[in-house]
């Protein structure tokens, strides 16, 4: 048996044409990693990972189903105008999204998916618009501060995570009150470094507040982060550090479930 993956589908997304999931990494991070097509002329696909995507639409009543995992891709949602995310929160999926989350099912927000765990409260705090007021897609080093957490337990101490960023408000923001207390609890899973690990303003793509590029909630079950792990999963996308989170994510679901473990140890 493979685990299984539930990927958000919103109207308007830049990266699901008229409405339809495709199978690519822009679309949705974990199918990406999961099958990836074949070469020209190949009509196979490889698997990466032992994982099973399956699409969640926007509408999607208030029960997840059999999903193991629940991923909240990046991309533009419907009413991302307004501010990020605000639109997107009132899917009646996140209802389901949030009982998932409250009953201690996994769940990651990447990039825009990130800024829709904020504003629906599963994360604190808030992604405002970056600092030098430009669009910012580039190549940037994550610092991993902790290891304990589901999405970062496969990542070696020390070892920096280089993945890229596409976003126009990704400056991460809150009180003195929340940040102390990220802080206090190890919820500050990844930073903004340079490529020898300092966390210098230069480093910074957005002005997020300590540098943070992600962080999880107190149970350490729904984590958020604006880079994108998914388009450097694999070698032929200029790097395959990002696999690492994922790897994390299904380290964690095996022990928990013991599915797919059998499967991993014959790759």
């Amino acid at each position: 048996d493979l685990l299984k993956g539930g990927i958000f589908l919103y109207p308007g997304d830049k990266t699901s044409p008229n409405g339809k999931l495709r199978l690519s990494y822009e679309a949705n991070p974990l199918s990406f990693v999961a099958e990836q097509a074949g070469g020209a002329g190949s009509t196979g696909t490889e698997r990466i990972l032992d994982l099973q995507p399956e699409a969640l639409h926007q509408r999607t009543p208030l029960v997840i189903g059999n999903a193991d995992a629940v991923v909240v891709p990046g991309g533009f949602s419907y009413g991302d105008y307004l501010r990020t995310g605000s639109i997107a929160q009132f899917s009646p999926v996140m209802n389901a999204v949030k009982a998932f989350a409250n009953a201690g099912g996994l769940v990651i927000g990447i990039c825009n998916g990130f800024q829709i765990l904020c504003e629906t409260g599963l994360l604190p705090g808030a992604l405002v618009r970056n600092r030098s007021l430009q669009f910012r897609c580039e190549t940037i080093f994550l610092k991993i501060p902790t290891a304990d957490s589901p999405f970062t337990s496969e990542v070696p101490e020390g070892r920096l995570l280089r993945v890229p960023i596409a976003h126009g408000e990704g400056c991460y923001f809150a009180n003195d009150e929340a940040l102390a207390k990220l802080r206090a609890d190890d919820q500050i899973l990844f930073q903004y470094a340079t490529e020898t690990g300092d966390l210098t303003d230069e480093a910074n793509p957005n002005g997020s507040l300590l540098n943070i590029a992600g962080i999880c909630n107190e149970g350490r079950n729904v984590c958020g982060m604006m880079p994108h792990p998914e388009r450097a999963s694999e070698n032929v996308l200029g790097a395959d550090d990002g696999r690492r989170v994922f790897e994390s994510m299904l380290r964690h679901l095996e022990a928990k479930t013991g599915v797919g473990q059998a499967a991993t140890a014959e790759v």
